[in-house]
């Protein structure tokens, strides 16, 4: 990673960081409500950074945040502009990340595709396998991937 990429990257996390505090103490909004900043990508001059946020209370509510957010993105990119020490404070674009949807969506996919791996088993008269750690580190599975014996 070069130089150039470190102090973006770097920037992008000061981002985060500063827009989290900001919109926790200082949004008024009742539109912005529980959100989580879950990355921040910083364009190479530093004119502009897209924030992606997610919420865990649906779709419409964060369609109301993203709608209050980007009203208030000026009065953020104001306060950011302070505590960053950049020539160009960075024009703040609000987007929805997919992220967290799609990663309980494939949480779901796994678990039916599971039950159904079961429901096979069953019907076809073999146990049902048992359910592994996959986990490095974990403790309930040995190195053979087994479960370990108590102590």
């Amino acid at each position: 990673m070069g130089t150039q990429q470190t102090r973006q990257r770097r920037v992008a996390d000061q981002i985060q960081k500063d827009l989290s505090g900001l919109i926790r103490t200082r949004v008024k909004d009742p539109r912005v409500g529980m959100i989580t900043i879950t990355w921040v990508e910083v364009a190479a001059d530093y004119a502009h950074a897209k924030v992606f946020v997610s919420s865990l209370l649906g779709e419409d509510s964060l369609q109301q945040t993203l709608k209050g957010l980007h009203e208030a993105a000026g009065f953020l990119r104001r306060e950011l502009g302070r505590g960053l020490k950049l020539r160009v404070t960075p024009q703040l674009h609000f987007v929805e990340d997919p992220s967290i949807e799609r990663g309980a969506r494939m949480g779901a996919l796994i678990g039916h595709a599971l039950a159904a791996d079961v429901a096979l088993a069953v019907e076809h008269g073999n146990p049902a396998p048992q359910a592994q750690s996959t986990e490095p580190g974990d403790p309930a599975a040995s190195a053979d991937g087994k479960p370990a014996e108590p102590s």
